[in-house]
């Protein structure tokens, strides 16, 4: 196996050493404002180092090399030299608590960790043995060793060359916990090949080209960026621009101006409520009515594009004009207006979500996968999307339902077994090596999927009626962007009621234009104004759904659902039964208050004194 063999590379060590040969001098991975730029060049000879560090201090093939640490250029770094070893890194949620680190460390059987010195007290009181212990960021207690030190140690015996030559296809490239909703979490084994087929598999659908920009600032612990920043990069040679802190999202991006973009639903949808925000805010009503006049000439336009009627010759010349004056604007405001294409996953997302940023000429692609296929299943094309659905089955792959409607995967996305655990490998792999998901779906005529809810999740009321809670709280969230997030109940219930959080952001600034003034978001929980407008979202939603999905009873709580807390996973996902057990007394309250009534009167900002 060679980098200058014929033919698709095998490995992503084979991948890497070929893309870094492409230009030398280009830009591989950078930070906001190139603060830190690390040429292809750089990135090659930083790994040779580095892979002979890790060698020295006695990495082997099939070892494993844990990571902790925000998104870092030294991820990049660290995880490229590992596989070039032959060592398969995992990376450990930043979040995670010691008794997590503690076993997902010994789980794995990983002996030698790298974490950012703030992380270093987390893993001395997890008690998980390792045999080195690297500081990120200089000397601290309870880290023998730092990362510039290891950068410099010289392994005597390594033959790097020979080294990842021997890296087979099916070797494991990296371990990836899942979020544990059900229980401990199952430690997926990807390989070389999976990931592979992956990036190119979405080169076929979505033609990347070297130099493409991307961003990484979700956890390095998901799948979704592993495959979305890392083994894009190595594979088809994205330019990737790190971002440690999320909530720095926004200037980063404007920072970047990424021609292909991955986020999750809760972003598209803040980005979705700032821009909105930002047209009903302005206060020259000329500029706020041609603003949302050229977003309506957009939705028509987009859903034109998919199958509706086509624009008239002079609303088609309108939305020309407005398009290059007012929505290039909203584009650059959030810098995308470069992006070719951007992908939403990882969680269900509305479709009106999806229309929106259609309209205002972001094309946004809806994609399927889950840790066990790489991150990816099905993939809507960008030229063909039907809003609704994640798409036609990635290339290469098969996918088919079975007869209780659950979703199955077949292909070189698939992993091949959960490590330490046969029992749960056959209860996820049918003896055809289907993939079962865990997905209710269902496949036009066409081929393009429908993810109805999780199999474990779909609610099923006192009567016998089966539900979709995703569905229930995706229709909530769109239909009121000031709540961040909705839990429904409803499961052995005579009816649904929700609990809901405030997007702190939109409350403020719904605050600020309704005179309410600066207080903190457990009192603005609170307030009867945004209560109301809380209320009407809700009722908006109502009317969407049919009478046995609608959301009855509602409590709006105070603070925040953090990633990685007792109600959300690290990816965001709603821990359901940490949820309804944490909340059992407000729950229970909402049951026993009274008469069910759902909201009617819509309440405008106008009534509530504002614009």
């Amino acid at each position: 196996m060679s980098s200058t063999g014929i033919g698709s590379p095998l490995t992503v060590c084979e991948a890497f050493q070929r893309t870094r040969k492409i230009d030398p001098g280009a830009v591989a991975f950078r930070t906001p404002g190139d603060a830190v730029t690390v040429t292809w060049a750089e990135y090659d000879s930083r790994v040779r180092a580095l892979a002979s560090g890790l060698h020295a201090l006695g990495v082997r093939r099939g070892d494993v090399v844990a990571l902790m640490m925000r998104n870092r250029p030294d991820f990049a770094l660290v995880d490229t030299a590992a596989m070039h070893v032959g060592a398969t890194t995992l990376s450990v949620y930043n979040t995670s608590s010691a008794a997590q680190v503690a076993y997902v460390l010994g789980h794995s059987g990983a002996r030698i960790m790298l974490c950012e010195s703030g992380m270093v007290s987390t893993v001395v009181a997890s008690g998980a043995e390792l045999d080195h212990l690297v500081s990120m960021d200089g000397p601290v207690e309870g880290a023998d060793l730092t990362f510039a030190e290891l950068e410099t140690m010289q392994s005597t015996t390594l033959d790097f060359e020979s080294s990842w030559e021997a890296t087979k296809p099916d070797d494991i490239v990296t371990l990836v916990y899942t979020s544990g909703t059900t229980g401990d979490p199952k430690a997926v084994e990807i390989s070389h090949a999976n990931v592979l087929a992956a990036a190119f598999g979405l080169n076929a659908v979505i033609p990347i080209e070297f130099g493409d920009r991307i961003t990484s600032f979700m956890p390095a612990a998901h799948i979704a960026d592993r495959v979305s920043s890392l083994y894009w990069m190595a594979i088809l040679g994205m330019q990737v621009t790190y971002v440690e802190d999320a909530k720095a999202i926004l200037p980063a991006l404007i920072d970047t101006r990424p021609t292909v973009w991955f986020a999750v639903p809760r972003v598209w949808e803040k980005f979705r409520a700032a821009l909105e925000a930002k047209v009903d805010s302005m206060t020259d009503d000329s500029a706020r009515e041609t603003t949302r006049r050229a977003i309506e000439l957009g939705r028509r336009r987009s859903r034109a594009r998919l199958g509706g009627p086509d624009l008239s010759a002079e609303d088609a010349a309108e939305w020309r004009t407005l398009d290059a004056r007012v929505l290039s604007q909203l584009r650059a405001a959030i810098g995308l207006d470069q992006a070719r294409a951007s992908i939403c996953g990882s969680a269900p997302i509305s479709p009106a979500t999806l229309e929106f940023f259609l309209a205002i000429g972001i094309t946004v692609v809806e994609v399927w996968g889950m840790t066990e296929t790489t991150g990816i299943g099905t993939m809507n094309p960008p030229d063909a999307i039907r809003l609704g659905s994640v798409g036609r089955v990635f290339p290469g792959n098969e996918i088919s339902v079975a007869e209780d409607g659950e979703l199955l995967v077949r292909g070189p996305v698939c992993f091949g077994r959960y490590r330490h655990a046969p029992e749960l490998t056959v209860a996820a792999i049918d003896g055809d090596g289907w993939v079962r998901t865990g997905d209710i779906a269902t496949i036009d005529s066409d081929g393009y999927v429908r993810i109805v809810d999780r199999k474990k999740e779909i609610l099923i009321n006192a009567a016998g009626k089966n539900m979709s809670p995703a569905n229930i709280e995706n229709a909530v969230k769109a239909a009121c962007p000031l709540i961040a997030t909705v839990a429904v109940i409803g499961d052995a219930r005579p009816f649904n009621v929700a609990l809901v959080t405030l997007d702190p952001d939109a409350a403020a600034a719904l605050a600020a234009r309704l005179g309410i003034g600066d207080i903190p978001s457990e009192a603005l929980a609170q307030d009867e104004r945004i209560a109301a407008v809380v209320a009407d979202g809700i009722a908006a939603a109502n009317e969407n759904l049919s009478r046995v999905e609608q959301i009855k009873r509602h409590r709006i709580l105070g603070g925040v659902w953090d990633a990685g807390g007792d109600e959300l996973t690290p990816t965001l996902k709603l821990r359901r039964k940490p949820i309804s057990e944490k909340y059992a007394t407000e729950i229970e309250e909402l049951y026993s208050s009274g008469t069910v009534h759902t909201v009617h009167t819509v309440h405008t900002l106008d009534s509530l004194g504002g614009r």
